[in-house]
């Protein structure tokens, strides 16, 4: 469909008047290896407000360290009405800078939102629910999780077992793993992660909880809830075994690159603070939680929780 982009213009006249305003990015963890692919997370972000406008341009901020190309979204990418003018304040407008350096963003939906996003050029879903698109030596399956029909499945098979690519990466709105208000969702876990496993998919995002959540590796698969670049529940990360970091007293996105047989990772708040980051190797060691190479930012807790919970 096409978008008018007169309300641009307007929106960022609040740039100007310090609404947008944000602390310089800190220091960028990720190796920046040559030939790397390098994208962003975002999730639950489209609501419009100033907090989403801040994490875009905080996004913007890293993008001049670390130049990434692209950036997958895991659904609710509007809440609400959906005119050709909120496609402008709650897509457009935030990330602008971006989308002028030709950064490309790959959604997936979320139950927020009209299955008519998919026709949205700029959401490059190719007027499809769910499709599959290969970056160097990774291929990513972008995931209907709101309608998982036997269709979908029989697709995701076929697409796993013909992918022929080091590193498989899903990712789709609703999480497999997640403490939060919604928690796991098992029937979807049920449908999934017996593809995941039998085909080696390697990492998995999903959004659906307002907040950031590092899962430790499931049955040899990394799964990240990364549902904050916009909403935000705070203090929703319920203590629970299978985190390994939780963040949920801001809003959040993530940086990912992909280099040879490593992915490292760093989530990032609205105000720039690295509260995450690690590596994931293409073939983990056999021993018992050698999967995950992470840690947080100085002074940071294993679980940044605003409940104070551990």
């Amino acid at each position: 469909m096409a978008i008018p982009i007169k309300q641009v213009v307007a929106s960022f006249a609040l740039a100007a008047a310090g609404w947008l305003a944000v602390p310089a990015a800190q220091e960028l963890t990720l190796p920046l290896k040559a030939d790397s692919v390098r994208f962003a997370v975002i999730g639950d972000n489209g609501t419009g407000e100033r907090p989403q406008y801040q994490v875009g341009e905080q996004m913007a901020v890293f993008h001049l360290k670390f130049p990434f190309t692209f950036v997958i979204m895991m659904g609710d990418n509007l809440y609400g009405s959906e005119r050709p003018q909120d496609f402008v304040a709650k897509f457009e407008a935030p990330y602008k800078v971006l989308l002028d350096a030709k950064v490309l963003f790959y959604a997936s939906l979320g139950n927020h939102d009209d299955p008519n996003q998919r026709f949205y050029t700029p959401f490059n879903m190719g007027g499809k629910r769910y499709y599959t698109f290969k970056k160097a030596n990774a291929r990513f399956f972008a995931l209907d999780s709101v309608y998982m029909d036997p269709v979908q499945l029989a697709w995701l098979e076929e697409e796993l077992k013909n992918s022929g690519s080091d590193w498989k990466i899903a990712y789709f709105h609703h999480p497999l793993y997640a403490s939060g208000m919604h928690g796991s969702q098992t029937d979807l876990r049920a449908l999934l992660e017996p593809l995941f496993v039998k085909y080696g998919v390697n990492v998995v995002f999903s959004g659906h909880e307002h907040f950031y959540q590092h899962i430790k590796p499931q049955k040899g698969i990394n799964y990240f809830v990364s549902g904050a670049a916009g909403q935000l529940r705070p203090g929703d990360i319920g203590p629970s075994p299978m985190t390994a970091v939780g963040f949920d007293s801001d809003r959040s996105f993530m940086l990912v690159e992909v280099a040879g047989d490593e992915l490292s990772f760093e989530a990032i708040s609205r105000l720039g603070k690295t509260v995450d980051h690690g590596t994931i190797p293409l073939h983990p060691a056999v021993t018992a939680g050698a999967a995950v190479q992470t840690g947080t930012a100085p002074g940071a807790r294993r679980h940044l929780s605003s409940s104070g919970r551990p």
